[in-house]
């Protein structure tokens, strides 16, 4: 399955598609749009071209297509899921965590239709490596081109909303609009919190009087690495030493206690 992917990636549609491979589109919803649109394709395939009747079993063609249809819904489902839980957790996504995706589709897609192939419904009498071999890797070629079409192109054609953060302070001024994105840190000053954020692509910041406890509690994204300095772990770059971080234009200090918040990432 890796081979195969990475055979893909080196073709010109794949080349095409590495601009695009650390994005992901994390809402269910749309990739359960996906899944219905994969079911459908497998469904056509498999009862109107049915490209595996090769004498060895004989397929009822209307059961069979239907229910690796079904399944292949329901394991996509599963990965909508999962991989919007990963995403959330990491605030990124690249190329490694889309194969890894792909390929656990792929493999619960061969358990499923394996077990519905030897179950009463079919009464199947391939091994399980005549069914990888024959069925699944064969198809493979056939799915995981339009499933990763389809996955790139859910992010071109149904864009992800930027996530617009409104920060208010105790005075009736105190106000910031930001993009989730944008944000970088925020860092405590006296009565005052400083926050800093991309504008234009260039550092900006802002002072709201306000607490670093209440921007902690009103944005629970937010790391904090420090008792001053609460970062947002996208844009967390590398350490510059042990007691210094940098991030997107900017270096804050990390304290001893704090130290394995930014280890976890």
């Amino acid at each position: 399955m890796k081979l195969f992917l990475n055979c893909f990636y080196t073709s010109p549609v794949g080349n095409k598609l590495k601009n695009i491979m650390n994005k992901l589109n994390p809402s269910i919803k749309h990739h359960l749009l996906i899944g219905v649109f994969i079911s459908l394709w497998i469904f056509v395939f498999a009862f109107f071209i049915r490209p595996f009747d090769d004498g060895i079993l004989y397929f009822d063609w209307t059961r069979i297509s239907i229910g690796f249809s079904i399944i292949a819904f329901l394991c996509y489902s599963v990965v909508a899921i999962l991989q919007k839980a990963v995403y959330q957790k990491n605030f990124k996504w690249n190329i490694g965590f889309e194969i890894i995706t792909l390929s656990f589709f792929y493999l619960l897609f061969l358990v499923a239709t394996y077990i519905f192939i030897k179950s009463p419904i079919i009464n199947g009498i391939y091994t399980f490596f005549e069914f990888f071999s024959i069925i699944i890797l064969k198809s493979a070629y056939i799915i995981i081109p339009i499933l990763i079409l389809a996955r790139r192109y859910s992010i071109k054609l149904i864009p992800v909303k930027e996530d617009l953060l409104t920060i208010k302070g105790e005075n009736k001024f105190d106000i910031l609009k930001v993009n989730k994105s944008e944000l970088i840190c925020i860092t405590n000053s006296q009565n005052y919190v400083e926050i800093f954020f991309i504008q234009n692509g260039q550092l900006s910041s802002k002072l709201i009087r306000s607490s670093l406890k209440k921007i902690q509690e009103d944005l629970d994204f937010l790391i904090q690495v420090h008792r001053s300095h609460l970062i947002n772990p996208i844009h967390f770059k590398s350490w510059k030493n042990q007691n210094t971080i940098s991030l997107t234009q900017i270096e804050i200090p990390v304290s001893k206690n704090y130290r394995g918040n930014i280890l976890s990432l």
